[in-house]
C-alpha cells in the first residue's frame, strides 16, 4: 500500500476534529498495525493498516500511533524513522513529518516518547492483534486482562457513528472497488471451464485483481461445495452437474473493500438447481425492494427469509405457513446465517469494535438464537450506510441428520424430500448497496444475476 494519505489533509483534520469534539477531557490513543510475519521475521504478509487509524490519518505505514488530546487539541504522530540498514532494502521513503503534514498533523515524536503524553482519561479501542495488547500493557502499566476491561465504549461509539456514514468521496471509492469486484466475478462467470480445479478458477479472478493493483478484501471462497459457508479449499474439480459458488472482493490501496457472490453452473442449471436459484434470487429481490432509511435490517432479513420459505414450500422442501416457519426459526435449516453486513474500510465494517455497537444499538439488541445470532446488522438503516445483501440456501447433511433425529421443526420441514437433496450443495447471491435518502443504489458495475442471464453468459 502507498504510505501517502489518500484524501486531502482537510478531510483527515475534519474527521479527527469531529471525533475530538465528541469526547471531551480525553486522551485518544489510536494504534496502527505492525508488519506480520508468515514464518520468519522478514517474510511478511501483505501489510494492512488498522482501519480506524487509516480513517483518521490515511497513513499506511507500520509501527505508528496517534494521540489526540481533546482538551488542548494537540495531535501527535508517533513512530521511528527508517535506519540506513532499512533504507537499503526499502529505498528512500517519506519521512514521518512529511506523512504527518499530508494528514494535517503538526507534531511528530519517536515511539519511546509516547508514555509522556498518556495522561488523564486515556481512551483506546478493543485489541484484535496480540501486539496491540502488549503495547497497551507497556504504555499504560495494565495487565493484559485489565487492558480488555478498560476499552473505551464512548470511543467505540463515536468512531462507529462517524465511519458508518460514508462521505461522497468514500462512496466514489466504494463504487470503484465494487466495479473491480464485479469484473473479477464477470471473468469467473465467463472463464470457468468444466474440468478446471477451483484454484485455477480463483486464478482467473486474481488476474483481474492484480491488473487493477488491488488486494483481496478477504480470502476468496470458490467452491463446488457451496453449503460450506467459508470454504477455502481449492482442490476440487468443476465438473458436470456441479455449481461453483464464488464469493470474493477487491480491496483498493486506500483500504476500501468490495464483496460480491455469484453461483454458476458448468453449462446450465438442472431443474433442482434452477428452482432453488430462483428462490434465492426472489429473496434477494425482496430484500433489495425494502432497502431504505429507517427500516430495521433485521426486518429486511426476516422478509427475505419468508420469501425463501414460500419458495421452498412450493418445491416441497418445506410445508405449513411461511411466516410461522420463520417466526419459529425453521428456515434456518436452509439459511443459517445473516442477510448482510456493513462494508467500508473493512469487508465486515468495524467488526473488530464489536457487533453490539456496529450492527445493533440501544433499540435493537443482537439475538442469541441459531441463525439470527449470525446476523451482523440488525439496526435501522440510514442514508449513506453501505451494506451487502446476500441471501442463500445451504443444504448441510450434518444439520439434516441432527434435526431429523429429534424431529425438530417436522411441522415445517419435509425430511423425506430433504434427504434426496443431501448432495445439492448451496447457492448464494450477493451485491453491495448504498442506502440513499429514499431507497438504495447498487454500487459498482452491474453483473448478471438472473439465472437466464447467467446461463447465457456460461454459453
Amino acid at each position: 500500500m502507498s504510505s501517502i494519505p489518500f484524501f486531502s489533509k482537510e478531510t483527515y483534520f475534519q474527521r479527527r476534529n469531529l471525533l475530538a469534539n465528541q469526547l471531551p477531557n480525553t486522551t485518544i490513543l489510536l494504534l496502527g498495525n505492525e508488519e506480520n510475519s508468515i514464518n520468519f521475521k522478514d517474510n511478511w504478509n501483505v501489510f494492512r493498516q488498522d482501519s480506524s487509524f487509516l480513517y483518521y490519518t490515511g497513513i499506511s505505514v507500520a509501527g505508528l500511533a496517534l494521540i489526540i488530546d481533546t482538551d488542548t487539541g494537540e495531535e501527535i504522530l508517533f513512530g521511528n524513522e527508517l535506519t540506513i540498514d532499512e533504507i537499503i532494502w526499502t529505498g528512500p521513503q517519506p519521512t514521518l513529518q512529511e506523512l504527518a503534514d499530508k494528514a494535517g498533523i503538526k507534531k511528530v515524536e519517536p515511539t519511546n516518547q509516547i508514555t509522556k503524553y498518556l495522561k488523564g482519561n486515556v481512551a483506546y479501542l478493543p485489541t484484535y492483534r496480540p501486539e496491540h495488547s502488549i503495547k497497551l500493557h507497556h504504555y499504560l502499566g495494565k495487565s493484559i486482562q485489565e487492558i480488555e476491561s478498560f476499552v473505551s465504549v464512548p470511543l467505540i461509539k463515536a468512531i462507529a457513528n462517524q465511519r458508518s456514514y460514508k462521505s461522497d468521496e468514500e462512496i466514489t471509492q466504494m463504487d470503484l472497488v465494487s466495479t473491480i469486484t464485479s469484473r473479477m466475478h464477470k471473468a469467473i462467470v465467463l472463464g470457468a471451464k468444466e474440468g478446471m480445479t477451483e484454484h485455477e478458477i480463483v486464478a482467473i479472478g486474481q488476474k483481474v485483481l492484480w491488473e487493477n493493483y488491488a488486494n483481496n478484501s478477504f480470502q476468496p471462497i470458490a467452491t463446488i461445495n457451496g453449503n460450506v459457508l467459508h470454504n477455502h479449499y481449492y482442490g476440487n474439480v468443476f465438473s458436470a452437474g456441479k455449481m461453483l459458488l464464488y464469493d470474493s472482493g477487491a480491496e483498493l490501496q486506500n483500504g476500501y473493500c468490495g464483496d460480491m457472490t455469484r453461483t454458476i453452473p458448468v453449462k446450465t442449471f438442472d431443474t433442482r438447481q434452477r428452482e432453488i436459484y430462483e428462490i434465492v434470487h426472489n429473496a434477494y429481490s425482496k430484500a433489495v425492494s425494502l432497502l431504505r432509511p429507517n427500516i430495521a435490517y433485521k426486518d429486511v432479513h426476516l422478509a427475505a427469509c419468508v420469501e425463501l420459505v414460500e419458495g421452498l414450500i412450493q418445491i416441497g422442501l418445506m410445508k405449513g405457513n411461511a411466516e410461522d416457519a420463520v417466526s419459529q426459526n425453521a428456515h434456518t435449516m436452509f439459511f443459517q446465517c445473516g442477510l448482510g453486513h456493513l462494508i467500508g474500510l473493512d469487508v465486515h465494517d468495524m467488526e473488530n469494535l464489536g457487533e453490539e455497537y456496529i450492527g445493533y444499538d440501544n433499540d435493537m439488541k443482537k439475538s442469541t438464537e441459531f441463525g439470527l445470532k449470525s446476523l451482523r446488522l440488525g439496526k435501522k438503516l440510514e442514508d449513506r450506510f453501505v451494506i451487502t445483501v446476500e441471501p442463500g440456501v445451504y443444504i448441510i447433511p450434518a444439520l439434516i441428520d441432527m434435526w431429523k433425529a429429534t424431529g425438530k421443526h417436522k411441522k415445517f420441514i419435509n425430511y423425506d424430500v430433504l434427504e434426496t437433496y443431501k448432495d445439492f450443495g448451496g447457492i448464494r447471491l450477493e451485491d453491495t448497496y448504498r442506502i440513499t435518502s429514499n431507497g438504495s443504489q447498487l454500487l459498482g458495475e452491474p453483473l448478471a444475476i438472473n439465472y437466464k442471464e447467467i446461463e447465457e453468459m456460461r454459453r
